[in-house]
């Protein structure tokens, strides 16, 4: 999906405490940062309170920023199955938002992200981080984690589309 002769991606990476997010716009073939950050939640709230805050700010941000697409990451887990659920929850109520706004929603695994930007599907996580820099043209690493790794799954998107 474009808008003339541009488009918008918005990178999401699911999490309760800290929810991850990054737009990132192409240009004649060219991604370049928008916005990133993260939305954050305090661990002590009630989990219905915190999903409803991710909800109302995925919602704000997609009113705000005006993606054209919705890219989240697919979520793996072996240890905590507990806190598997909640960001489980976490990325379905931003999976609702997108879906409520009519946006298209992509999804990639963390071994999809790392392989489309450094080549190795085991990269470690600031080498990832090293190839968003380089990818947006920045001159440091988007900080916190979260945001880098959201700016990571809309840049993947754009990599694996290209040429569609």
């Amino acid at each position: 999906m474009t808008r003339g002769k541009y488009r918008r991606i918005l990178g999401l990476d699911p999490g309760t405490g800290i929810f991850g997010f990054g737009v990132v716009e192409i240009r004649s073939g060219q991604p370049k940062m928008i916005d990133g950050g993260v939305i954050t939640t305090p661990a002590h709230t009630p989990l219905p309170e915190r999903l409803e805050e991710i909800y109302t700010t995925i919602r704000d941000l997609i009113e705000e920023l005006q993606p054209d697409e919705v890219v989240i990451e697919k979520l793996f887990f072996t240890r905590n199955i507990t806190t598997g659920i909640s960001v489980a929850e976490a990325r379905g109520v931003a999976m609702l938002a997108a879906h409520q706004a009519r946006l298209p929603i992509h999804e990639y695994n963390s071994n999809q992200i790392k392989q489309s930007l450094t080549g190795y599907g085991q990269a470690k996580k600031f080498q990832v981080q090293e190839m968003v820099k380089e990818a947006l043209g920045l001159k440091e690493i988007p900080k916190p984690d979260d945001a880098a790794d959201a700016l990571a799954a809309a840049i993947t998107h754009y990599l694996m589309t290209r040429f569609d």
